[in-house]
């Protein structure tokens, strides 16, 4: 099928859908006396200022888009590069959340400006993560998703603490097409028109781009100044599309990708074709999505509903990328010195550890200053700062050896149940449970987000069977996962439902709501899974010495592998109950374990298990504290914490 055709058909399809809205809308209103000037009926005004300029709004929004993903795949060589995966729409709704708080003067003149700032800013930091690597795609839309998720962490600390101030935010920062007039469209038209003209003039340019570096600088291209203004380019009208309709997933991965594969091969043809199908796919989902919803579709954020179902595409095309992949580096592990005596290490951690629980509930902030809570009886304790220090501690136990686990199996020092996405498939479930269910048993709860935890796996183990489990393909996939996870979650947050409150306390791994028996459940399930877990650890000092010699020494590798996983699954579920999907504990306590010296897998296990705890409930004294009376998520506080040492640690593969 060629472009033409593919875009003729969805055109049908999308006209199909405009009458029937159209009519809905309108009822027994006449067309003709749509532009007569006349605001005769309350349809007539609909129509005139809201259905026909979100129409418009939605095929210059899709269409900009689009143009932006065809001129950074092609600047970068990179068939996953897009507004979205690279990070630059969720740098410029960040920017515009922070000017909304801080300096809303700013969007008056300039939202704009501030927008590109945004978008900008995260580009380069996504290039300072990707840059010793040469900028490999696979590495670059790692970064990029990375950054992504680092910024909605941050995005929602602000938004925690300004419910109210930022409810209406909550629904343009997810993608709202809704309009009262045609000032959007007025804002967006010339953009566009300067973004195609620009990439007009670099078209011949960036068509050398196909060839290698060397030859396109043999035949006179400037390669610097050439990225710089065709992503300056993609970033600005991706700024601007932001800056009036909010964070719109993946139309600039999915246009170009699907023209590409219909058969448009040339740059001109890309340029062309994947501008128009970006416009008619935004379209086509945002017509299905109001007559889906009817009164309700301004509620219903469109970005978040293309960026819940780009992320299938996505998943899709990481195992392609394998044509343009960089070879693989020699991983050298920098090498740590083995502690003489584990075991005083842990017990010294275990005490850190204890001192900090007694920090947790006995140290703090009340209504009379720092003294008050030594004062406190001690059932006033227990009742509110026992389950949390519990749930906190467990939680970070949990995460920390479903991440030694993962790490050792894998063979992946960058591997943790939330980047590999297990905690996101978790968070899946959960919230699909309490979507549907008034009141869920804990039993529950832990039961559908088992059931998210394994189809996460499932879904890890059939994409990466094939590369045999790359690294850097692995932990696209998981994060590709997470992605989708956050797409369905700005969907719920952008409702104005009575559980949105709950869903965005536990997303943002807050300990407020846990109750003693629910600790206490976590806590024996947890106890249990580190019970079947230290048996085992024999397996995890021998897997990683590779398979023959796993065989060689009796252990079925099949078997070994799946009954680990299916226990980080357990693990995994457990402690997202408590923590929210994200936290990177178990991604940073492992690797800590491993630095202070705890090599063996027992040694590491119980380490890690330490540390983990350690952080968390540190992270949740902090959250309590630093800004009392207000109080930030434990899981928010290790995210930022986590997460700016997996940017680390990306810097350094």
């Amino acid at each position: 099928m060629t472009p033409a055709r593919l875009c003729g058909l969805i055109m049908l399809a999308a006209a199909a859908l405009a009458v029937t809205s159209f009519s809905q809308t309108a009822g027994a209103l006449d067309p003709r006396v749509l532009w007569s000037g006349q605001a005769s009926t309350i349809a007539h005004i609909v129509i005139v200022d809201s259905w026909l300029p979100r129409l418009v709004v939605a095929l210059v929004a899709g269409a900009g888009l689009a143009l932006a993903g065809v001129l950074m795949q092609q600047t970068l060589r990179n068939p996953l590069a897009a507004p979205t995966t690279l990070g630059v729409a969720a740098g410029a709704q960040f920017a515009l959340l922070v000017a909304t708080l801080f300096a809303p003067i700013l969007l008056v003149y300039g939202r704009g400006l501030v927008a590109f700032s945004g978008g900008a800013a995260a580009v380069v930091l996504v290039f300072a993560l990707a840059w010793r690597r040469g900028l490999a795609p696979n590495v670059l839309v790692l970064a990029g998703l990375v950054v992504n998720l680092y910024v909605g962490a941050a995005s929602l600390a602000f938004i925690l603490f300004n419910q109210e101030k930022l409810h209406g935010l909550m629904v343009w920062g997810a993608g709202s097409l809704a309009q009262n007039n045609w000032g959007d469209v007025g804002y967006l038209l010339p953009r566009l028109a300067v973004t195609a003209i620009g990439a007009a003039i670099l078209i011949r340019s960036l068509a050398l781009l196909d060839l290698d570096e060397l030859n396109a600088r043999n035949l006179g291209v400037s390669l610097p100044w050439l990225r710089l203004a065709s992503l300056g380019l993609a970033v600005f009208i991706t700024a601007s599309v932001v800056a009036a309709v909010g964070l719109i997933g993946f139309i600039g991965l999915a246009a170009p990708a699907i023209v590409r594969l219909a058969g448009a091969r040339t740059l001109m043809q890309r340029l062309c074709w994947a501008p128009v199908l970006g416009a008619l796919l935004l379209v086509v989902t945002d017509l299905a999505l109001q007559l889906l919803t009817g009164e309700n579709a301004t509620l219903i954020p469109t970005g978040a509903t293309t960026a819940a179902l780009g992320a299938p595409l996505l998943l899709w095309l990481i195992p392609r990328l394998s044509a343009t992949r960089s070879a693989p580096r020699p991983r050298v592990s920098v090498p740590v010195a083995r502690h003489r005596r584990p075991g005083r290490v842990v017990g010294l951690l275990l005490g850190a550890v204890a001192v900090m629980s007694v920090v947790a509930l006995l140290a703090g902030q009340g209504a009379s200053g720092w003294a008050a809570p030594f004062t406190l009886p001690w059932h006033d304790t227990g009742v509110w700062r026992l389950p949390r220090v519990l749930a906190a501690g467990v939680a970070g136990v949990l995460l920390a050896l479903a991440g030694t686990i993962i790490q050792r199996v894998s063979g992946n020092p960058m591997a943790s149940p939330e980047v590999l996405g297990v905690s996101a498939g978790t968070g899946l479930g959960l919230l699909t449970l309490t979507w549907f269910v008034a009141a869920p048993g804990i039993w529950a709860m832990l039961g559908a987000g088992l059931a998210g935890a394994l189809g996460s796996l499932g879904l890890l183990i059939a994409i990466n069977a094939r590369s045999q489990f790359e690294p850097e393909q692995l932990l696209l996939t998981g994060i590709s996962i997470m992605f989708a996870f956050d797409a369905l979650q700005r969907i719920v947050l952008a409702g104005n439902d009575p559980r949105t409150q709950a869903a965005l306390a536990w997303i943002s791994g807050s300990t407020y709501h846990v109750t003693l028996p629910t600790a206490c459940v976590i806590a024996v399930a947890g106890g249990l899974a580190v019970a079947v877990a230290w048996p085992v650890s024999r397996w995890l000092d021998i897997l990683p010495l590779g398979a023959p010699t796993a065989r060689g020494l009796g252990i079925h590798i099949t078997v070994s592998r799946l009954a680990l996983l299916g226990l980080v699954a357990v693990l995994t579920a457990a402690a997202t109950l408590v923590v929210g999907p994200l936290s990177f504990v178990g991604l940073l306590a492992p690797h800590l374990a491993r630095l202070i010296g705890l090599a063996r897998a027992r040694a590491q296990m119980g380490g890690a298990m330490a540390i983990g705890a350690l952080l968390m409930i540190a992270a949740d004294w902090v959250g309590r504290e630093v800004l009392f009376p207000m109080e930030i998520p434990a899981g928010l506080v290790a995210t930022l914490i986590g997460g700016t040492y997996f940017m680390y640690r990306l810097r350094r593969i």
